[in-house]
């Protein structure tokens, strides 16, 4: 896993966060053994120890041979994901192989215990509606959540309250009746942080607008 920390521009410094999961490929050579070779540094980079000659391996091992009738799994690169977040934390947005997620904080998006957007808000909601514009996606998910503070029900009431608004933002900016919407409201389901806590409970209380991508 690799995490790197990057101001993307003067002015508005964000937290860059690559995570990259090493490509472990398996090969089987003529005689029937296995060799794993993993590609990603298992130290911290600048503190890996000297090289050395590789190990000898006896390909007769009889522990190195794969049972009869046996097969190796094709080899597999799991996916990447990179995550930016504004220094704040109250906008995030993390991309993988196949999608793009935004998550905004419901106090960048709301007043209290409200479903009414601000103006604010607004322009931050007509910022992603670019991003699927730019990604030509059809179809876009927008999940509401919040903490666990009050009744459950009433969470669930409120966090799709708040999906419903910012989908009908994102709606109007788009313009585009091929575009499907999936709107829900979690509640206080799949929390992201401690709820124990008001900072954590803060990075509860958001609206996710996720959508495929179609660009490297």
């Amino acid at each position: 896993m690799t995490v790197t920390h990057t101001p993307l521009r003067a002015g508005t410094p964000r937290l860059a966060l690559t995570l990259t999961a090493a490509t472990v490929m398996v090969a089987t050579n003529v005689f029937g053994a296995v060799a794993y070779a993993d590609d990603g540094p298992s130290v911290p980079p600048g503190t890996e120890a000297t090289a050395s000659a590789p190990v000898e391996v006896d390909a007769n091992d009889p522990d190195l041979k794969l049972p009869d009738g046996a097969t190796l799994a094709e080899p597999k690169v799991l996916d990447i994901k990179s995550v930016v977040e504004d220094e704040s934390g109250d906008e995030r947005r993390e991309d993988t192989n196949s999608d793009v997620k935004f998550a905004l904080q419901a106090e960048v998006l709301f007043g209290k215990d409200s479903a009414k957007l601000s103006a604010a808000a607004r322009a931050r909601i007509e910022g992603i509606a670019e991003e699927i514009k730019t990604q030509n996606a059809t179809q876009v998910r927008v999940f509401g959540f919040t903490d666990d503070l009050g009744s459950s029900a009433h969470g669930d009431v409120l966090s799709k309250q708040r999906a419903n608004a910012v989908q009908e933002v994102l709606d109007q900016q788009l313009n585009d009746s091929n575009i499907t919407y999936e709107v829900r409201g979690y509640g206080e389901q799949y929390p992201i942080a401690d709820n124990s806590t008001e900072a954590g409970r803060k990075k509860n209380r958001r609206v996710e607008v996720s959508f495929p991508r179609t660009e490297s």
